[in-house]
């Protein structure tokens, strides 16, 4: 395969290993690499980093200008559309409060996983259905495509912009360190991918991550639109079940399937069988296992999650800590059930309606 290096040829597409090839080839190359590897060590390190590392300051200027900017964009479209609308649908307090950040991760979210799409299935990029190509014709400091600079600019500055987010901005949540952990090694990636020109592999990394968090923040709008006005609201209630299904079945899929047999596979066997001199191959590849270790974690929120599902019939972020002011408001509209009903314009009579969390409310399509 070392031929692929500088032949703009067709060759014909690897089939995608199974989970069982993932294991013992990348294992066995990897360990040979690591044998290989008598000269490696700091000194090696810093000179590598110094002759194959391409970063402007340029660069990094719209990186941080960009950060400051999705947080300016947040911050105004959380007061002038997002907290109006969670008003105007008359949510409860809870979910007024983190209505905002779903309705923000869910626009960006769309945004990004769209233009990936679009890179990988509508342009002459064949990453997806052909990931050794990744490394075919790399060369240390080779020209970054200006789509792909692009999408590179719009998730790493996002990144950065979501770190500071995680523990100012967002509710804080069980997961939150590990969160914040998350985006430093997500951001770690994208900056060094970018600066190796490993940004081909970054793309597909990319497509394979943002479709969960699409699913993710549309299931939680709809389980806090479900319940608003004092009324429950059918039609939110199945589209958050059916939010949860999709998502469920797609983190598997994308992050625990394609993700190790597509990228890690490429990664680990095909990069350094087309490039054998590739820089950093030991760090990149510890980021993105480190990242899967990840998403196998956030697997067992799902699986509790599905169980949970199961057992209350009821759709709820297990990663969220008790709300105690919102157990007290419940207690209390138990005490004065009337003071529901006056606030919601109906009468104090639990015929036809939907008793949730020890609350009745009104049924709506």
């Amino acid at each position: 395969m070392g031929s692929h290096a500088g032949n703009t040829e067709p060759v014909e597409v690897e089939p995608m290993p199974g989970y069982w090839e993932f294991i013992t080839r990348s294992s066995s190359v990897m360990l040979d690499a690591w044998r290989d590897c008598s000269g490696c060590g700091l000194e090696l390190s810093k000179q590598t980093l110094l002759d194959n590392a391409y970063f402007t300051w340029t660069e990094l200027a719209l990186f941080v200008f960009c950060a400051y900017l999705w947080t300016q964009v947040r911050l105004g479209l959380t007061e002038s559309l997002f907290k109006p609308l969670a008003q105007w649908c008359r949510l409860l307090p809870k979910d007024a409060a983190k209505m905002p950040e779903s309705a923000w991760k869910l626009v960006f979210y769309t945004m990004s996983w769209s233009y990936s799409s679009y890179l990988l299935f509508f342009t002459s990029y064949s990453f997806f259905h052909d990931p050794p190509s990744i490394f075919y014709n790399w060369k240390s400091g080779m020209s970054v495509p200006t789509d792909i600079a692009i999408a590179y600019l719009i998730q790493g500055s996002f990144y950065g912009h979501s770190i500071y987010a995680t523990v100012y901005m967002d509710a804080w949540r069980k997961d939150s360190a590990v969160m914040v952990v998350h985006h430093i090694i997500t951001l770690a990636l994208i900056s060094f991918s970018y600066a190796f020109r490993y940004h081909n592999a970054g793309i597909l990394v990319l497509f394979l991550h943002d479709i969960n968090d699409i699913q993710l923040e549309f299931t939680k709008l709809n389980v806090y639109l479900k319940s608003r006005g004092g009324g429950y609201y059918l039609l939110n209630d199945v589209l958050s079940n059916m939010g949860s299904v999709c998502f469920s079945i797609t983190w598997f899929w994308f992050r625990l399937y394609w993700f190790p047999l597509k990228v890690l596979y490429a990664t680990c066997v095909s990069s350094i069988q087309v490039v054998p001199s590739i820089p950093f191959y030991f760090f990149f590849n510890a980021l993105l296992f480190a990242l899967l270790l990840m998403n196998f974690y956030w697997f067992l929120f799902i699986v509790i999650f599905v169980v949970k599902v199961l057992k209350m019939k009821e759709v709820n972020d297990v990663r969220e800590y008790e709300d105690e002011d919102s157990s007290k408001g419940a207690a209390d509209l138990l005490r004065d059930p009337q003071a529901e009903n006056d606030d919601a314009g109906h009468h104090n009579s639990v015929q036809g309606k939907h008793v949730q969390n020890g609350i009745t409310k009104e049924k709506h399509l």
